[in-house]
């Protein structure tokens, strides 16, 4: 008889042999836990993550035969044992402060993508040491990722010419953001008030072509580190806080409050509150509302006034040129446009020695500009058609400047 048995009673060999083949019964993995749903979206401009992470790859399904369809084929092995590398180092193994260094190397792009490796890494891509600086110019819209980016910590923000949506703001804490160019943008002043009334440090500022209101006025009184302010081609607001802000804000030193929608109260209220910190000063464009009287009260307001534009007025003569020379300190002044003044009395600004740039543009015709040039050779003249007094970049400029200062987290290269 033979001693054999049959293969179905044979028993199935320890799971604990490696290369061991059983048919063990259909037990339900548990899947782990996504890493990015624990992560603080706070202060994550997810808008701008999604739009530069790549596509998902979907998983490939394979089509498989009924016969296995009960029992599961599963090819058992024990696990090897990790082997320490010795080869080099792991990004794990590496300090925070290492790699807040590498980090700080990365375009705006490649940061918003590392931010979703792992829980650490978000956390670090968001510190607020390589948030300093943002550049969104070529973002047509921002809406909550605009709140999100300025709570992270910013204190230079680019973004011109944009349409501004909601910020959404998660907190009511303040922002420390110091330099902000939002000239031109499309945004509602109930949304600009919100940005604005949270700001405390600002120092630089540009508002221009905006529709302001009282209360954002007011809440620019509360920067009083406040030194460049651009609000060239604003309005909605009164003359009051004007000139409450222009009280309160003493270490300005540039200011650019021209073609305003300004009355004669608007203007008197610059001439008689303007701090005498100010060295650049444009007041141009109030044809019938800038007088005499109120030249004489900059200029004994502003005794060190380096760059002075009274462009478009009419009521600037040349009975303002003795009043000017008591500027010491001047080096450029703007008159363009000022029709009564007589182009022959332009050769008196040879008494004027510290001056350095003359601008008369519509004043006198260009046959006669080589005959006042030599009348005045120390002075250039008309060679700036456009003022840059308190602007953030010059309109020659193409590169990412604020202010002078450079921008590295650029949304577009």
């Amino acid at each position: 008889m033979s001693s054999e048995r049959p293969l179905k009673e044979l028993p199935c060999l320890s799971d604990n042999l490696e290369g061991s083949l059983c048919w063990p019964q259909r037990t339900k993995l548990k899947r782990k836990p996504s890493c990015s749903g624990m992560l603080d979206t706070e202060n994550t401009p997810n808008e701008l993550i999604q739009q530069w992470s790549p596509p998902h790859k979907k998983s490939l399904t394979s089509a498989k035969g009924k016969e296995n369809e009960e029992n599961v084929f599963v090819l058992a092995r024990r696990p090897r044992k990790k082997r320490e590398s010795t080869a080099g180092l792991c990004w794990d193994s590496l300090p925070d402060e290492l790699l807040l260094g590498i980090l700080s190397h990365l375009s705006l792009k490649d940061l918003l993508r590392t931010s979703r490796v792992c829980k650490r890494w978000h956390r670090l891509a968001f510190d607020e040491s390589l948030w300093h600086s943002v550049d969104l110019v070529g973002k047509a819209l921002l809406d909550a990722e605009l709140g999100q980016v300025l709570s992270a910590g910013v204190l230079r923000l680019r973004c011109p010419h944009t349409c501004i949506g909601q910020p959404s703001f998660k907190s009511t804490e303040k922002l420390h953001v110091q330099h902000m160019d939002l000239s031109g943008c499309t945004v509602e002043t109930s949304v600009l008030e919100d940005i604005l009334s949270r700001c405390r440090h600002l120092q630089n500022l540009s508002l221009e072509g905006l529709l302001l209101s009282d209360s954002i006025i007011h809440y620019l009184s509360q920067n009083p580190e406040l030194v460049r302010l651009n609000l060239c081609g604003c309005s909605g607001f009164s003359s009051e806080p004007l000139a409450e802000m222009l009280k309160l804000c003493t270490r300005l030193e540039e200011i650019n409050v021209s073609w305003c929608d300004f009355k004669g109260l608007h203007v008197q209220a610059i001439a008689n509150n303007i701090p005498s910190s100010v060295t650049q000063l444009n007041i141009s464009g109030y044809r019938q509302n800038l007088s005499m009287e109120e030249v004489k009260s900059i200029v004994e307001r502003c005794p060190d006034l380096t760059n002075l534009d009274l462009s478009d007025s009419v009521l600037v003569t040349t009975d303002t040129f003795p009043v000017l020379q008591q500027l010491y300190s001047l080096k450029h002044l703007a008159l363009s446009r000022c029709y009564q003044i007589h182009p022959a009395s332009l050769v008196d600004f040879e008494k004027f020695p510290n001056l350095q740039t003359l601008e008369v543009f519509g004043l006198i015709q260009d046959s006669y500009l080589p005959i006042l040039s030599k009348g005045l050779p120390h002075i250039q003249i008309n060679t700036l058609p456009f003022s840059t007094i308190a602007r953030p970049s010059s309109s020659m400029r193409k590169d990412h400047t604020l202010w002078g200062m450079h921008c590295w987290l650029v949304y577009k290269h």
